[in-house]
């Protein structure tokens, strides 16, 4: 066993070393109900949230339990919504109570069908055992082996658990119940089959990726079990264990890696720098898999909170900031043709995927725009033609919504709030959420007020730097994918009633060039805003759809007052240039207001506009100029 695994492997060890017990909380659960075909199994985990970060004894119950219920909900949903899951708080609501009621009960989705509670899921796996071919059993002590059982688990139909015989874990429970193990991560007698952090992904490649059992269509970026040595660093939902249930439906490959070849992984600090290799490995398979065509939607997000950045929380810490690391991995994946879903911490818990991906969307949700003569009708545009020369016009880009984790969490919050309707936001949201949280999207336009207007976040159906794709490509030297990147679009754009691209993240990746531009113009006519334009340039024309130059910078003071005072520090940054944009990060219609009436305090000739409006009159704009 190699130095750097050993590192790890005593810091879980001690963990380990006090599973002989039951959790501090008691969980004994009633006798499992008797279920039927058609029956909805709710299982009630939030006693689960009663575990702390210092009970060493409830954070390895946690995520076995957690592990196990995850992979059975993937596969017991695949076909149909049967299993749902309570567990997931966020700003004191329990959103997957909130998400049920809103959309599942009388006059609403599965309108008729029977639910059975239960409380543990072993009796759920029991209930559906008929779906279920075995175990796939990890090792505790290597800790990539616990995402490479959730890859198994989705193209095999088992369940993961981790090894421990001692008294009460999961894998003496289910063994007692003579589930048999198909695959072993682990020697049969606790020794480990692997040992370096990088050898099961090897394997995985090779039985998984090479011979088609995994599907290229998704791959799920979540932390391993690595997280059991510092569970509190980012809240105890964080080990994102509920957020595999989609990706194991689909088959898709699990992984852990650094995007840094330039230092060995913080979590193998003495086993050199080869995640950056295995990672490229893993995605020359899937764009083997998606024939160049098709992309990957990828789930999760560096976990910098544990691991990959100089985040002061974490042991071994990188030279590289959290953003840049994000910033490195899109880079790494647009290369490949993927984009991510981006479940960034801490709002990155999500339940349920697997089941809301059966809920029922409409076809189209059309959303109007704005005329000239409607510019001019406003006063926008002046009786000799021209736009005010005193004015300045600013939007809010309302994000950052790239993560079906972010809008869960988040709406049952942001979206209630009373002050929506009153300020004009253009709430940037990524369509391809609508893979794992329809019925959020669904429920946004049903509820939309005409001051919600709603553009794609970053950077279209998904999350990766476009600029990537166009030849020749660095890191993957393929093919160019942006015809296929506008392809992949123009569906999610159509049934969504989108027009607008907000914030696109170039990173760390090159910026477009007329090819990208023209390829954008596609799907997103009306305007989109990346971070780097040619020459230094604010704006431009292509094919007749606005861009806008937008940095990375948002405002996220708490304070009104000093949100206000930074807007209005910005509007002075280019004064020969007329439209600003302005970019928050999960603030409430109640803030925006507030803002809104700070800044147009300050002077007349400040005026905040509506998406369409806006992005008409900067069209407007620059054809005369």
């Amino acid at each position: 066993m190699k130095a750097g695994t050993k590192i790890l492997c005593c810091a879980l060890a001690a963990l380990l070393a006090a599973c002989g017990c039951q959790p501090t909380v008691d969980f004994t659960p009633a006798s499992a109900p008797e279920i039927h075909d058609g029956d909805i199994v709710v299982l009630d985990m939030n006693r689960w949230r009663e575990i702390t970060s210092r009970d060493s004894v409830g954070v390895v119950r946690l995520w076995e339990t957690m592990h196990l219920a995850a992979t059975l909900q993937g596969i017991v949903n695949r076909d149909e919504p049967r299993l749902y899951i309570k567990y997931v708080v966020a700003n004191g609501i329990n959103v997957d109570d909130f998400w049920w009621d809103k959309c599942v009960g009388d006059g609403k989705w599965l309108d008729g069908r029977n639910v059975v509670t239960m409380y543990d899921p072993v009796k759920v796996l029991d209930a559906f055992h008929d779906k279920i071919q075995g175990l796939v059993v990890y090792d505790p002590a290597i800790a990539s082996t616990s995402n490479v059982a959730s890859t198994v688990a989705g193209a095999d139909n088992l369940v993961a658990v981790r090894y421990d015989p001692r008294p009460g874990s999961i894998y003496t429970r289910l063994t007692a119940r003579d589930y048999p193990v198909k695959v072993w991560l682990v020697n049969e007698d606790g020794s480990s089959k692997f040992h370096t952090k990088l050898e099961p992904y090897r394997w995985a490649v090779d039985n998984y990726l090479k011979t088609g059992k995994c599907s290229g269509e998704t791959a799920a970026y979540y932390i391993d079990q690595y997280w059991m040595t510092a569970p509190g660093n980012a809240g105890m939902n964080h080990h994102q264990l509920t957020n595999h249930d989609y990706f194991v439906s689909h088959k898709g490959f699990f992984f852990d890696l650094s995007p840094w070849d330039d230092e060995p992984a913080s979590d193998a600090p003495t086993e050199g720098n080869g995640d950056r290799a295995m990672f490229q490995s893993i995605f020359s398979e899937i764009y083997k898999l998606n024939g160049g065509t098709r992309f990957c939607h990828v789930g999760g997000f560096a976990p910098w909170a544990h691991k990959y950045s100089n985040n002061s929380r974490v042991t071994y810490k990188s030279k590289h900031e959290a953003a840049q690391t994000e910033w490195e991995t899109v880079k790494l994946l647009s290369a490949y043709n993927a984009y991510k879903d981006a479940d960034a911490a801490s709002l990155g818990a999500m339940a349920n995927a697997s089941f809301w991906q059966h809920y029922p969307v409409k076809p189209e949700y059309p959303q109007g725009w704005t005329t000239v003569e409607d510019l001019k009708a406003k006063g926008l545009i002046l009786s000799n033609g021209k736009v005010s020369s005193t004015k300045k016009f600013i939007l809010f880009y309302v994000g950052d919504y790239d993560a079906a984790a972010w809008i869960y969490q988040q709406m049952p919050l942001l979206w209630e709030d009373p002050a929506r309707g009153t300020v004009p936001m253009m709430w940037s949201i990524n369509p391809s959420l609508a893979r794992r949280a329809p019925m959020v999207m669904d429920y946004l336009r049903s509820t939309a007020t005409e001051a919600d207007y709603f553009a794609a976040g970053d950077n279209g159906a998904g999350y990766l730097n476009p600029g990537m794709l166009e030849e020749p490509r660095p890191v993957s030297g393929l093919p160019s994918g942006v015809t296929a990147w506008a392809e992949h679009n123009k569906p999610f754009f159509k049934q969504w009633g989108l027009s607008v691209t907000g914030f696109v993240i170039d990173g760390n990746g090159p910026g477009m060039s007329l090819e990208g531009f023209k390829s954008y113009a596609s799907f997103s006519p009306n305007g989109i805003g990346p971070q780097k334009l040619p020459d230094g340039r604010q704006a431009m024309l292509v094919d007749g759809m606005p861009i806008l130059r937008c940095s990375g910078a948002s405002i996220g003071d708490t304070r009104i007052e000093d949100a206000g005072q930074k807007a209005v520090s910005m509007l002075s940054q280019h004064p020969e240039f007329p439209f600003y944009w302005i970019r928050t990060i999960l603030k409430s219609p109640t803030w925006h207001a507030g803002v809104k009436e700070y800044i147009e305090a300050q002077s007349k000739n400040y005026v905040v506009l509506d998406a369409p409006s806006y992005f008409e009159l900067l069209r407007y704009y620059l054809e005369q100029q």
